[in-house]
């Protein structure tokens, strides 16, 4: 089956920073897009950021300008480096990829609070 695995996630404090990661196994062909969605308690699933294989990237206005979505030059990786981060940014964070199909990573919590 095709997976993804998000890492990174944790306890940080206001204004500080995190990078997650997704890494894709079980695929032989290139996502169109991946990206990173985020669900806290009682909200609905959002998008974050995401990024195609051409390199387009989109951010929601939350975090425009303190998240950064990239490509690894592994196939089918990709990282979310979160700075400045706010305790509105608390959430599991899920890791998607799209192509032919739609998957989505089990989630990594991050947790900003003092």
């Amino acid at each position: 089956q095709v997976q993804l695995v998000e890492s990174g996630g944790g306890l940080v404090q206001p204004g500080g920073s995190l990078t997650l990661s997704c890494a894709a196994s079980g695929i032989i062909f290139r996502f169109n897009t991946m990206g990173w969605y985020r669900q806290a308690p009682g909200k609905e699933r959002e998008l974050v950021a995401s990024i195609t294989s051409g390199g387009t990237t989109n951010y929601a206005d939350s975090v425009k300008g303190r998240f950064t979505i990239s490509r690894g030059n592994a196939k089918n990786t990709v990282t979310l480096q979160m700075n400045s981060l706010k305790p509105e940014d608390t959430a599991v964070y899920y890791c998607n990829a799209k192509h032919a199909i739609d998957v989505w990573g089990k989630g990594t919590l991050v947790t900003v609070s003092s």
